[in-house]
This record gives structure tokens, C-alpha cells and sequence, in this order.
């Protein structure tokens, strides 16, 4: 009878979901098969009762999943077990390729906060597949641009499908991460996307207003004993390389290349790492995707290289988007005054220290020289750049950066002479916010850059404040960047302006229907400087919707007035310039809209239809692709304008296209291929690249090149180029192999 009583009991209680996660060491080797079968997993705490994100927050997730954690001296260990509404499940990966992102996949994910700061932390996910990735995550995880997979490290995995369910086994080294030795707590949460019922899920709670990786609501995980330092943390990564590249422009004999180098990682403590490298080669790193250029300012592209990516944000992200004191683009690229084109510029090697001193202090420092150029009269150079950042209240943080770009003289003779009559200098201080709850962020910022010159406004700053909840989220923005502001190794895209923006979106969320939240928005944007008044500003009226299969679009009708400081040719075809002092008042339509990422074939399109400047233009971008489940996907991705100006300016119909091919013949054997043609520039650009993880981080590239001339023409010194010629050619050969000392 008490023992019935206490069933009913028991079943008439609230759930009750654990706040934290127990990890203790293990007592026996884990074996990494997907199969739970180690005493240990049976005796390890569990999170469990996950709770739906995505397309609701309010409900137990239906698609379960349970994950399990122990440790022994060299790993951290991790069992997921994934549950299925259908035993007949087939799951979705974009392709056998590392890295994976997006809706349209299956997966779980683990995300690790070591510093207990909801701030900066690490990811490491594994899909049905098997196929890994790992990130970086920074700035809480506030928004899908504060995770960087492009970062790699070394870690382990299986997984094993079975009827109904699957299992994901990781083991994750202590020294692939940066944690404080002799904490016993760490911040944790899990997320598992579900693409049979587009349900993303969570095991600490996450509002569905915020992005899914936001850290500010991770739960505990709490270790038995203190964490010991992982001991000596030293991995050196070694390339070898030979290529050979022949420009037939101008006319010159194939440049053959054999080069070697190496970039190395060591631990300082657990939680501060030294990155070295000689001689560094990226030449594996994929192209950059063109784009029609239309713009009156400098186009932004981001990092893709690997050295310069682990606690990016303590050099990448003082400022704002636009105005950046730092970025990193800047180093082994230099410009070609002649041409105006942008050319790689050698470096010799360098140094970066990063991570953290205790809780609340960061720093990051960083010393990278460059090679000489004599070509266009470009001295070798140094870059020196040091940030300090310090925690303060629950997430938020202060942070200060100073930047060197100093030249040297005669540096190829080896006598590395300051020039103390080129260089360039800039410090600041940034203070970012980050509530508790995450309802409130923003950042305030100053800096001020230095020359030889030694002018006066030479300064930017500005801020923003976000405020969001499920119904409304309201930014408003504003930034002053003086007339001589001069960050030579940042991006200032705008100078001599004041800007004020304003955003608001009101949410609603359906029940019952295949919307899953829409609503409407306003937007203004304004921009001037005291020479000119007003230079800029748009008004927009808006309209959001997001379906429950993952689709989702807006379309805005706006107002915008342009002011031409300087003439600027709308055309992009080099024709006859609009003149300096002329303004222009123009009405537009702006679209775009996602397809269901889960469908075999799914789209992204967006179209901007209306008056420009004095004309009209016909705007329709985006990609089209088709997904070959796990072998790869082929996509086409493409831009046209229709400009229509009125005599004497002149009309374009300009194309991109680029097609793309990415093959995933295993977990380790890779073929892409992209093809982009760009009728601005009269250019068609293949790139081809073979890769082969025969080891963890370790790769063998076979990448090649090729530029066509797409149209006939006769260059400034008077050489004739027929269609179809050849221009830039090149192929490589490269081995890196990752080797821990």
C-alpha cells in the first residue's frame, strides 16, 4: 500500500529538470564505437528533458535526446544518445565535409563555456554521419556571426545509427581547449537539430529570440575533483609546398615555386596559448566569392586563415561593423597603386599570444613581419598589435588595443633600420555590454589613429544598444568618424561622417499554423558630415516571416536620398560619371527569401527593384542548390543588374555567376570546384581543389588556378587581349601534418 501511494505520488509531482550536470572520472578505458556499453556511462549523471528552440520554446522537445559526460587525464569524454519519433529515419547532412552548418542537417552539439563567463567558449558537434566540426564562440554567442568554424583542432569521434535512435561518442583532448586549472565548475549546454520535424532543441532553455548558441543561459557542469593542467601543450604544424604560376599579361616566364614553413601552437598554461609561424602559406584557403561591385566604398571580405583565428575577437572586434580598428585582411595583402589592385605580400613570419590571464582578464598580442616588395616600392614591414580586455559585471567587459604598423629599410640586405617616417598608430578603448538575462547589448568605443602627419580628427567612435524579448527587438545605433581617421591596418569604410540608425521588429507567433513567427518593422538610417549636411538616408518600411519547414523571407519598401560628394559612375562600367554636388531621391522595393534548407533542391533569392539614382535597376541575386545526400551538393550562385541611366551615362547589364561543384567522396577525400564568370571585370576564375585528411589536421591540397579573359580589350600600355586568352594560371601541390610534441 505505501508503496502504491508513493507511485501516485511521485506521478502526481512536477517534472523536475536538473540545473546542473555531474561529471565524475572515469574508472575504465572509453572506447569510442557509438556504443554505450563502459560501466562508466551507466553510473555518469545524465541531461536529459530537452526543451524545444526552434519552432517553439515553451514545449519538451519530441524528438528526446540524452547525453552523458566522464573524463580521465587526457580527454574529456561525451555519449549522446538521440531518439526518433520514426524508426525508419533518413537523416540530413549537407555533405561528408567538416564543418557543417545550418538548418538543413541532423546533429548534436556541445557547447563548452571553461571560464564559467558566458562569454567566450568552444563547440564541437558530430552528425549521424559521422562528419565533425568545432568552433569558436565569442561575444556570448549573441548572433550566428559570433561562431567561427573555419577554427580546426584535433579531437575523436564515432557514431552508430540504430532502429529508432542514434548514438554520437566524442573524446575531446584537454589540450585542444583553454581552461583554467583547478576550477570545478564549468558553463555547459547541448543542442540537437532534428530535420525530420525542423526542431532544434536544447537542454538548458534558450528563448527563441536569441540565437542558439547564446551562452548566457548554459547551465553548470561540475567536476568531482579540481582540474589539473593537461602538462606540456606543444604541436608543431609543418607544410611543404610546390607550384608553379604563369602570368600571361605580363608575358613572363612560369614562376616556380618550393617552399616549406611551419606554424606551431604552445600551450603557455591551460588557458593562454603562444601561436608561432614561418613562412606561412595559405594557399589552400578557398577563394573569396566575387561580387558586382556597385559601391562608391570598400568592399568588406572576411578571414579565412587559420593563424589568425583563435581569440579573434580580442583584435577583430573593437569597433563596429564598418569601422574596425583591426583586421587582419590587411596582413600579407598589399596594394598595388598602379593598378589599383590588391596583390600578396610575402610574410616572413610571426607571433600571437592570446587567451586568458585568470576570470576576468584577457589579453592578446601579436608581431607579424612582412616581406619587401620592390615592385611597388613597398618596404618590409611589422605589425604589432596588443589588446587588454577585463570582465566586469555578470558579461559584459572593457577592453583597450593598441596597433603598430611600423616600415623597416633595406630589410631583404637583412639590415631591419626603423623608418621612422612610415608608420601608422592607433589605440582604443571599448566597453561592451552584455546583460545577465541577454535582453540588453550594446558597446561604446573611442579610438584615434597617428601619423607622421600628425593631423587633427583623427578619430571614430560611436556605440550601439539592442533590446530584445520574444515580441520586439529595437537597436539603435549611432557612430562619428573624423575626416583624418586613418586605421591602415583596420577597415574604416566610411570617414568624415556622423551616423544615427534605428531598427525595430514586433513579433507575433502564431499557433496552429505553418508560420511560425512573423511581424512587421520600421528602419531609418541616417548619414552626413558638417562640409556637406545631409549625405545619406533611408526609410524603410518592413515585413518578416518565418515558416515552421525552416523557410523564411522579408520585403521592405524604402525611401532612400543619396548625396554625391565626389562623382561615381551607378553604371559600374567605367562610363561617364554623375557629377560631384548632384543629390538623388529614389523609391525601391527590397525582397529575399530562403526556401526549406531540409528539400533536396532549396533556394536563397533576393531582388532590389526600383529608381537608381537617376535611373532604374533591376536587381535579382542568390543560389540554387542541389543536395546528393552525403556525397555533396552542386550550386548555382549568381547576380544580374539591369541598369537603365539616361543619356549620355551609360546603360549595363552586368552578370555574375558561379557555379559550384563540391564533391565528398569520405570523411577525409574532398573535390571542389568553383567557377565564377563576372562581366564587370570581363574575367571567368576556376578554382579546383583536392584534399585529403589522411590524420587528424593533417591535409594534402592539390589546388588549382586558372583566369580568362572574357572579352577583347587593349590594356594602358597598349597589348591586346583576345576572349578566351589565358591571364593568371597557377597550380600547388601542399603537405601539413599535425604533430604534438
Amino acid at each position: 500500500m505505501r508503496t502504491l501511494l508513493l507511485l501516485l505520488i511521485l506521478a502526481s509531482a512536477p517534472e523536475v529538470i536538473a540545473q546542473s550536470l555531474q561529471i565524475k572520472k572515469s574508472k575504465s578505458p572509453i572506447v569510442l564505437d557509438g556504443v554505450m556499453d563502459e560501466p562508466d556511462w551507466f553510473e555518469a549523471d545524465v541531461a536529459n528533458n530537452f526543451r524545444q528552440f526552434f519552432p517553439s520554446d515553451t514545449t519538451l522537445a519530441k524528438s528526446q535526446s540524452q547525453v552523458r559526460m566522464t573524463y580521465d587525464d587526457k580527454f574529456i569524454y561525451v555519449i549522446a544518445r538521440m531518439e526518433n519519433i520514426k524508426n525508419d529515419r533518413r537523416y540530413i547532412t549537407p555533405s561528408l565535409r567538416r564543418d557543417f552548418r545550418g538548418e538543413g542537417n541532423d546533429g548534436i552539439t556541445v557547447v563548452l563555456d571553461p571560464f564559467s563567463d558566458r562569454t567566450n567558449g568552444f563547440m564541437f558537434g558530430v552528425n549521424p554521419f559521422g562528419v565533425q566540426r568545432e568552433g569558436l564562440i565569442a561575444n556570448g554567442g549573441s548572433g550566428s556571426s559570433d561562431l567561427s568554424l573555419i577554427w580546426d583542432n584535433k579531437w575523436y569521434s564515432s557514431v552508430k545509427t540504430y532502429e529508432g535512435y542514434w548514438i554520437a561518442e566524442m573524446a575531446i583532448p584537454f589540450k585542444s581547449i583553454r581552461f583554467k586549472d583547478g576550477l570545478t565548475t564549468w558553463n555547459i549546454n547541448f543542442y540537437r537539430i532534428d530535420s525530420e520535424y525542423a526542431e532544434r532543441s536544447t537542454w538548458s532553455p534558450v528563448p527563441q529570440n536569441f540565437d542558439i548558441i547564446t551562452m548566457a543561459f548554459n547551465r553548470q557542469l561540475v567536476w568531482d575533483e579540481p582540474l589539473k593542467n593537461p602538462g606540456t601543450n606543444v604541436s608543431v604544424i609543418p607544410y611543404f609546398l610546390a607550384g608553379g604560376t604563369k602570368n600571361f599579361v605580363e608575358a613572363s616566364p612560369t614562376d616556380k615555386t618550393l617552399e616549406a614553413g611551419f606554424d606551431a601552437k604552445i600551450g603557455i598554461s591551460s588557458a593562454l596559448n603562444l601561436d608561432v609561424t614561418v613562412n606561412p602559406d595559405f594557399s589552400q584557403v578557398e577563394v573569396d566569392a566575387q561580387v558586382t561591385n556597385l559601391d562608391r566604398f570598400e568592399i568588406f571580405f572576411p578571414e579565412q586563415r587559420q593563424f589568425f583565428l583563435e581569440n579573434a575577437d580580442l583584435f577583430a572586434d573593437f569597433g563596429v561593423e564598418g569601422t574596425r580598428p583591426f583586421f587582419s585582411r590587411r596582413i600579407g595583402v598589399a596594394r598595388d597603386e598602379s593598378t589599383g589592385q590588391n596583390i600578396q605580400n610575402q610574410i616572413y613570419g610571426g607571433v600571437r599570444l592570446s587567451g586568458k590571464i585568470d576570470n576576468n582578464w584577457r589579453i592578446g598580442f601579436m608581431d607579424m613581419q612582412t616581406g619587401e616588395d620592390s615592385k611597388i616600392d613597398l618596404p618590409s614591414t611589422n605589425y604589432m598589435v596588443a589588446s587588454l580586455q577585463r570582465k566586469v559585471f555578470a558579461r559584459s567587459n572593457i577592453g583597450i588595443i593598441a596597433i603598430n604598423k611600423q616600415a623597416f629599410q633595406d630589410s631583404i640586405q637583412g639590415e631591419f633600420t626603423f623608418n621612422p617616417l612610415k608608420y601608422n598608430r592607433l589605440v582604443g578603448l571599448d566597453y561592451n555590454l552584455a546583460s545577465k538575462n541577454n535582453i540588453w547589448n550594446g558597446k561604446l568605443f573611442y579610438h584615434r589613429s597617428f601619423n607622421q602627419q600628425k593631423l587633427d580628427s583623427t578619430f571614430a567612435t560611436g556605440g550601439f544598444i539592442t533590446y530584445s524579448t520574444l515580441k520586439w527587438s529595437i537597436n539603435l545605433f549611432t557612430r562619428s568618424v573624423g575626416a583624418n581617421y586613418n586605421p591602415e591596418v583596420g577597415f574604416a569604410r566610411r570617414k568624415d561622417i556622423q551616423q544615427v540608425a534605428y531598427t525595430q521588429w514586433y513579433n507575433i507567433y502564431p499557433k496552429g499554423s505553418r508560420i511560425q513567427s512573423h511581424g512587421p518593422g520600421i528602419d531609418f538610417d541616417l548619414v552626413g558630415n558638417q562640409t556637406y549636411g545631409l549625405l545619406d538616408w533611408d526609410a524603410n518600411l518592413m515585413y518578416r516571416v518565418r515558416f515552421r519547414n525552416t523557410a523564411f523571407g522579408n520585403i521592405r519598401l524604402r525611401k532612400e536620398y543619396t548625396y554625391l560628394f565626389s562623382p561615381f559612375d551607378p553604371s559600374g562600367t567605367n562610363g561617364l560619371k554623375l557629377p560631384a554636388g548632384t543629390d538623388y531621391h529614389q523609391y525601391l522595393v527590397v525582397a529575399n527569401f530562403n526556401s526549406d534548407a531540409r528539400k533536396t533542391v532549396f533556394t536563397n533569392l533576393s531582388s532590389r527593384v526600383g529608381q537608381y539614382f537617376n535611373g532604374n535597376r533591376i536587381n535579382l541575386s542568390g543560389s540554387v542548390t542541389y543536395r546528393y545526400i552525403p556525397w555533396g551538393f552542386a550550386s548555382l550562385n549568381f547576380t544580374f543588374n539591369r541598369i537603365r541611366l539616361p543619356e549620355p551615362y551609360n546603360d549595363a547589364n552586368l552578370i555574375l555567376i558561379g557555379p559550384r561543384v563540391d564533391l565528398t567522396l569520405s570523411r577525409s577525400l574532398f573535390f571542389t570546384t568553383f567557377v565564377q564568370y563576372n562581366n564587370q571585370i570581363n574575367n571567368l576564375n576556376i578554382n579546383s581543389r583536392l584534399q585529403w585528411r589522411f590524420k587528424p589536421v593533417s591535409d594534402i591540397f592539390l589546388v588549382y588556378t586558372d583566369n580568362y579573359v572574357t572579352e577583347s580589350f587593349t590594356d594602358a600600355e597598349g597589348r591586346f587581349f583576345t576572349q578566351g586568352q589565358p591571364r593568371l594560371r597557377g597550380v600547388v601541390l601542399k603537405l601539413n601534418y599535425w604533430l604534438n610534441i
